[in-house]
């Protein structure tokens, strides 16, 4: 795979911070608002949608897209989404439905949202964890009423099979955490629960994690914020930037609801037509070996990169990482 994609140092930067959108998005209880940070040309006819991890949100990919952009001259829009529940997104009323259905119809109205203000020509996608399980969907099914199909596909420490040992230990701390003194304080509890993310400075981690939590005086009633992380140094509380009922339809799969969701998984990926990558951290708990060989011999026959020293799942902070998928992109 050609590595001579990835911007030099000395590369233009065309966008520092990204911009704020939101997308309406039906549901069974009204409706429910999804933000997404949109980086590089919003006229450009080349789209990447970057959707995150179970607790993570939209600005983990930071890095990733300005990347993007830059080997992209400019001309492209990589969309950046907060899942509902997540980051500036809405909560839902019912938790019930934080499940990758409603994820994957959000994502459809997005597209749709993106298509009616620059038509699409290219529609590439990257996942991880999470987001490679809603990508499943969005590229392997062929009744979605999308403005392309996806042209490039990468799943990041993901597949259709997920090991029960790895939801036992995320399901272990999804949703608890609580409130702390300052955003260092917080970016220190998650470290404790992340470091299979593999080696971060204290500086990358600390940049990672500002826009994982929120003041507490700014939270809302449907738990969407009024202000992002670094609008209020001041703040004396601190609390993570999602629901934490998005824990109850994780901790409510049994072993027979994960085998039939495997097999589903299975069927969709059999069918992918786009060109696909699997990207896996070598001590992945989640995204076996045998999975992520079994993904390079059915379906659209993925490569496979693996991450030396990384469990789940790579943050894509790396500029070795970075380079995988820029080259899988623009190749």
């Amino acid at each position: 795979m050609q590595r001579d994609h990835y911007p030099h140092h000395d590369s233009p930067v065309f966008m520092t911070e990204p911009t704020l959108h939101y997308v309406a998005c039906d549901d069974a209880q009204g409706g429910h608002r999804m933000a997404y940070w949109q980086w590089g040309d919003e006229r450009s006819a080349h789209v990447v949608l970057c959707v995150h991890g179970l607790t993570r949100q939209g600005r983990d990919f930071d890095v990733l897209a300005q990347a993007i952009v830059a080997c992209a001259g400019g001309d492209v829009r990589v969309i950046c989404p907060d899942v509902v529940g997540r980051g500036r997104s809405d909560w839902l009323r019912d938790p019930a439905f934080y499940q990758v259905p409603v994820y994957a119809a959000d994502m459809v109205a997005l597209i749709a949202q993106l298509q009616r203000e620059q038509a699409i020509e290219t529609l590439d996608y990257f996942g991880t964890s999470m987001g490679g399980l809603i990508g499943f969907v969005l590229a392997g099914h062929k009744e979605l009423p999308l403005a392309r199909p996806v042209r490039r596909f990468i799943a990041n420490d993901v597949g259709p099979t997920i090991e029960p040992v790895a939801l036992q230990r995320i399901a272990a701390y999804v949703g608890q955490g609580g409130r702390y003194g300052s955003v260092k304080e917080a970016a220190d509890a998650m470290w404790a629960i992340s470091t299979s993310f593999g080696p971060h400075t204290p500086e990358q981690w600390l940049a990672l994690s500002q826009h994982m939590v929120v003041p507490a005086s700014q939270r809302t009633a449907d738990g969407a914020a009024k202000v992002d992380a670094a609008d209020d140094s001041a703040s004396d509380s601190w609390m993570l930037h999602y629901d934490p009922a998005i824990a109850v339809a994780l901790r409510a799969i049994t072993p027979e609801a994960a085998a039939q969701g495997g097999a589903i998984m299975w069927s969709l990926y059999d069918v992918i037509t786009a060109r696909t990558l699997v990207t896996r951290g070598a001590e992945s708990d989640l995204l076996s070996r045998e999975t992520a060989k079994a993904m390079t011999q059915r379906g659209p026959k993925a490569a496979l990169v693996e991450f030396e020293g990384v469990g789940h799942a790579p943050t894509f902070i790396d500029p070795a990482q970075v380079a995988v998928v820029t080259s899988f992109l623009f190749d």
